[in-house]
């Protein structure tokens, strides 16, 4: 080849040189971000999948935060139901201590009736400020609003949970069969009275009933009932029959009676003798019944409500539930079809306990169930609201456990594998692109150093002359 000045080495030297230092620009714009892919032209497909990617993400940290708000808003419901329940406590002891006015005077008794009202009052405070972000909880706010159809025949309905994409539904109720008392009789062809001592027992506790030759049937009677906030046992009269009975339903309900002397017709007494639950069909599901209280789970939605001794012995169809709104609901996933819907029902004192036993509010000074009417009864309201509110706080705790933190729980796992997929795609091998930049420099080193061997040629040519 002979020799000629042009330039055509350099220029392709020149070539080299700039593609390699657009490499090593890439490599370090690498370095300094992190990101394999910082513009469209680096990987389009692998931005695609990043952009795609980075949008999930997005969704699950929204999801998570919301489910950490759930929590919060349940976290305070649970602590007020926890406090109220202390309260409840402290109420079923004082309403214990005064049943037993041989041992305590009446200022004793007085003072516990004062602080018993007390206790109401925060409780009723405790329902009507619990808050969060300005929604109130506990005073029936956020309940599930739901109506029967017959209240006579079945009342005090609480929902608990419903789906969030359904807020009306309604649910047909049936008795299937009727829940009964314990019942048991007594004394058979009860005439000549004499004087007798016998015991009565029921699920409130014993009572000793003592009879004189001058009693009559009635009078034993009387006194059977006049007894019946101790033991939980009633009385009725057949003819000359004399027959116990709980007063209240189901197989948790029984009567018994002990002789202990005297008039020979009470001699056999009575062997625990239980009541029967009422069998109940909710929307053609088998309901769970507790005497007359039903709790039903149907098509997403869980609640309870209680047969009046009407609805009992009616048989067949009792009405419907019909279901209209409200509620707390949350989004607990990323998909609109993720929400849930939880109720808590109001706790006022007017609302703890039933209309069998009594509701709390009756335990204040000059109520029908105060410690100096019927302190007896009065500790039977106090079991009732605990329940209730325990109830209550049970539900809360079930739905946290199994709706929230579940959902937080995969939501957490889903964004560490997606943060994994998009981190395998867009995240820089740093000992990769490092090894490259070193590759690189040396490269350009070289590279330079010969552009400038290039560069001498024409000065080699002009040496001929």
């Amino acid at each position: 080849m002979g020799l000629t000045v042009n330039n055509v080495n350099t220029l392709s030297l020149l070539n080299i040189l700039n593609s390699t230092s657009n490499d090593q620009s890439n490599t370090l714009t690498k370095l300094s971000t992190g990101f394999n892919i910082n513009k469209g032209s680096d990987d389009p497909a692998g931005l695609i999948a990043v952009q795609s990617l980075s949008a999930e993400l997005t969704a699950v940290d929204a999801a998570i935060n919301n489910g950490q708000r759930a929590n919060s808003v349940l976290d305070v419901a649970d602590s007020a139901l926890g406090e109220i329940g202390d309260l409840l406590s402290e109420i079923e002891s004082l309403a214990a201590q005064s049943t037993s006015s041989g041992g305590l005077s009446a200022a004793e008794i007085s003072a516990n009736q004062a602080q018993i009202d007390n206790a109401i009052d925060s409780i009723n405070r405790i329902v009507g400020t619990t808050t969060f972000n300005g929604k109130r909880l506990l005073d029936g706010q956020q309940a599930i609003r739901a109506t029967a159809s017959s209240p006579t025949l079945l009342n005090d309905v609480k929902l608990f949970s419903r789906p969030s994409t359904n807020t009306s539904q309604s649910f047909s109720v049936n008795v299937e069969s009727a829940g009964t008392v314990a019942s048991a009789t007594l004394a058979s062809s009860l005439t000549g009275i004499s004087a007798a001592e016998f015991s009565v027992t029921g699920t409130a506790g014993t009572a000793t009933i003592t009879v004189a030759a001058s009693d009559t049937i009635t009078d034993i009677r009387d006194k059977i009932i006049a007894a019946a906030s101790e033991t939980g046992v009633s009385a009725a009269v057949n003819g000359s029959d004399l027959t116990l009975q709980s007063r209240e339903f189901g197989s948790d309900a029984f009567v018994a009676a002990s002789y202990i002397s005297g008039d020979s017709d009470f001699a056999t007494g009575v062997q625990q003798t239980t009541g029967t639950d009422a069998v109940v069909t909710v929307n053609g599901q088998n309901a769970f019944v507790d005497g007359l209280q039903v709790n039903f789970n149907s098509n997403g939605t869980s609640g309870q409500f209680t047969l009046t001794e009407t609805g009992n012995t009616t048989s067949g169809s009792v009405g419907t539930i019909d279901i209209s709104d409200g509620g707390l609901t949350f989004q607990l996933g990323t998909a609109s079809n993720t929400q849930s819907t939880i109720g808590i029902n109001a706790l006022f004192a007017n609302e703890l306990g039933d209309g069998t036993v009594g509701f709390l509010s009756e335990l204040r000074s000059g109520g029908s169930n105060d410690l100096s009417s019927n302190a007896n009864n009065a500790v039977l309201i106090a079991k009732q609201a605990i329940n209730q509110v325990a109830n209550q706080r049970g539900r809360i705790g079930g739905f946290q456990r199994f709706q929230v933190n579940s959902s937080i729980n995969a939501l957490n796992s889903t964004k560490v594998a997606l943060e994994s997929a998009r981190g395998s795609i867009n995240d820089v091998d740093f000992a990769t692109a490092t090894a490259e930049l070193s590759r690189q420099n040396v490269l350009l080193q070289s590279q330079t150093a010969l552009l400038g061997v290039a560069n001498q040629q024409s000065a080699r040519i002009l040496s001929l002359f």
